[in-house]
């Protein structure tokens, strides 16, 4: 069953090929589809490049660097998907998209030029956009890069070689120097060996175990794992070609390997990735690391696994309104929706999503392509997985497609003793393929001692207790939380240590829809939500709730996935030391949300009773 999906105006998709469900049974797309959706993307372009076609300006609101390094972000962003279409046909593409490039690096490079790019300079953004140019020079070198005049590969080279010497951002920034720096030498150009090094000794650094890379110090677990940290390894290998260390070489496709094996349970059956973590409008980017594992030979999916993956969350943000009608990738996620930007965003940001397309280099005789698709996981069986480096536990149901992040290890805060607020794309409990968290702020996914003017008390910094079988747990200020899963129920074990006069609220899921607000019923210790498709987002208060009131929160223009979203809420008058409690999200008219049950024994173990009868038992504190 494919999970529901928010409502639509027409059909987005009406000017692709049409399906092919012989070779591609469950998303009916190939290589055509991604040839022709890129070609759409870099056709949207056209109308904000400049007259030399050295930057884009495109509309919206500018980034913290400002519109003139947004216009070369909207280059080089836009560079690789032109890069990838050139490689991957042979050059056999228009010549006016190489014509187009090629011109806009001559005028971009050249500082007496009007259109010319911001220089490279300490922790700027232009350290970026660098290495995404160094990228598709040397991706689609034989038709630009060698077909480049004299000068203006001296003008390239003369601006890349700022990076050199340059002070870097710790954290996947120090893998744009490695990739600038390694093209640089591919060149015979001025470079630094021992700062390449370096950044690939930082990359080893932050390896956590289990495919999993935190992107810089401390807790900092999202799509840059994917899209960045063991993407750029791959890339950077295919830049240096016999300088690169094969010890190193093998040590990233052994864990990209590993990573792959996790990362295929992140999509939904409909294509949809989790909603988690920073960057979140580079949407379909999180494709990227499946052709890079094949490209690498380090990948453990059949080739029509990974194309299924991959074509799967394309065409989910199509079928959405992805790119818009203008051709264009807006800040948001389905439709514009800036709060899942960062003050780094800016209109060209979205452009990330290039790497979605690095699939392009593989030829199209090879088995990627010509494969029969195959079912992904959530497509055949319910799937429950812990990764204990991230602290996360994955549940997902195949009769919904639903996956299911249970969140007790990623906070993206630095090292103590620094703080920072809360990101709702952070600190939220759960995450899933079907949903996104209130933004910037909200009762879903989270529980507080309210203070007296009703305000929250936030997540903070979560201390992970561990990942293990079903079931995973963290502390944060002074709530320590176990959650257990089973199949589409999770429920979550609460122990307080905090004033007992302060009231105490827990949300669950919030579900989104553009077109009308769900459906709502509450009662004594329970609320719950319904969208018009079925999605549906239940809270049962199973022990300690008594004399709480369920509410059901409605909001407008807070939620990345539609304009109106609910979230299901018990709140108690005063804290007690333990609250047991059911959360629920699922498309399935089957799934049962009553028949749950709880129990707490003197020496504090926890009973848990699920809907369907399966019984687990929770220990007190310190354990799982």
């Amino acid at each position: 069953m494919t999970a529901p999906h928010v409502s639509l105006p027409g059909d987005p998709t009406h000017l692709l090929p049409p399906s092919d469900h012989g070779l591609s049974p469950l998303t009916g797309w190939t290589r055509v589809h991604w040839e022709a959706l890129a070609d759409r993307l870099l056709d949207g372009l056209l109308p904000y490049a400049t007259p030399d076609f050295a930057q884009y300006r495109l509309p919206g609101p500018p980034s913290h660097s400002g519109p003139w390094s947004d216009g070369l972000e909207g280059f080089a962003r836009s560079f690789l998907l032109a890069a990838f279409r050139i490689a991957g046909s042979g050059g056999r593409v228009g010549p006016a998209l190489i014509e187009r490039y090629a011109a806009g690096l001559a005028a971009g490079t050249d500082p007496h030029h009007a259109e010319h790019w911001p220089p490279i300079t300490d922790r700027a953004q232009p350290m970026v956009e660098a290495a995404s140019i160094a990228i598709a020079l040397h991706e689609s070198r034989p038709w630009l890069w060698d077909q480049l005049d004299e000068p203006v590969r001296g003008q390239v080279t003369e601006w890349l070689s700022h990076f050199v010497g340059a002070d870097v951002n710790d954290s996947n920034w120090r893998l744009f120097q490695v990739i600038t720096e390694e093209f640089l030498a591919s060149v015979g150009a001025p470079h630094s060996r021992a700062e390449i090094d370096a950044g690939l000794a930082r990359l080893d650094d932050w390896y956590r175990g289990g495919g999993w890379y935190t992107d810089g110090d401390g807790r900092k677990f999202d799509y840059y794992n994917a899209w960045a940290l063991h993407l750029y390894p791959v890339l950077w290998a295919r830049i240096a070609g016999p300088r690169a260390d094969p010890d190193t070489v093998a040590r990233h496709r052994t864990r990209l390997r590993e990573f792959l094996g996790v990362h295929q349970h992140f999509f939904g059956s409909d294509g949809a990735p989790v909603h988690q973590g920073r960057s979140l409008t580079y949407r379909f980017a999180t494709a990227a690391p499946l052709w890079a594992g094949v490209l690498a030979d380090a990948t453990p999916l059949p080739p029509g696994r990974t194309r299924r993956l991959a074509s799967g969350t394309l065409k989910h943000f199509a079928e959405r309104g992805v790119p818009d009608e203008r051709g264009l990738l807006s800040l948001g996620w389905y439709r514009p929706f800036l709060p899942v930007s960062q003050r780094y965003s800016g209109p060209a940001s979205p452009y990330w999503a290039s790497k979605a397309f690095l699939g392009l280099l593989l030829p199209e005789t090879h088995p990627v392509w010509t494969a029969t698709e195959e079912p992904g996981p959530v497509d055949t069986a319910d799937t429950t997985l812990a990764l204990p480096a991230p602290g996360w536990l994955l549940h997902s149901t195949a009769a919904d497609g639903i996956v299911r992040l249970v969140n007790h290890g990623s906070d993206r805060l630095p090292p103590p003793p620094a703080t920072a607020e809360d990101s709702p794309h952070y600190a939220k409990l759960a995450y899933s393929s079907a949903t996104a968290p209130e933004t910037p702020t909200g009762p879903d996914n989270h529980i507080a001692l309210l203070a007296a003017d009703g305000t929250p008390s936030p997540r903070g910094r979560i201390r992970p207790l561990g990942a293990d079988g079903g079931r995973a747990a963290s502390r944060h200020g002074g709530i320590e939380t176990v959650s257990v899963v089973h199949g589409p129920w999770e429920v979550r074990v609460h122990r307080l240590d905090g004033p007992p006069d302060s009231p105490v609220r827990e949300g669950g899921w919030a579900i989104a829809d553009d077109s009308t607000p769900a459906e709502s019923r509450t009662g004594p210790g329970r609320a719950w939500a319904r969208r018009a498709d079925g999605l549906t987002s239940a809270l049962v208060g199973l022990y300690g709730w008594d004399g709480a009131e369920g509410t059901v929160v409605h909001v407008v223009g807070a939620n990345a996935v539609g304009e109106h979203s609910a979230t299901p809420c018990l709140e108690l008058a005063a804290a007690v030391p333990v609250l047991v409690t059911l959360v629920v999200l699922s498309a399935d008219p089957q799934v049962s949300i009553t028949g749950a049950g709880a129990t707490v024994a003197g020496d504090g173990t926890v009973e848990i009773r699920f809907p369907d009868g399966t019984r687990e038992r929770v220990s007190p504190p310190e354990s799982l």
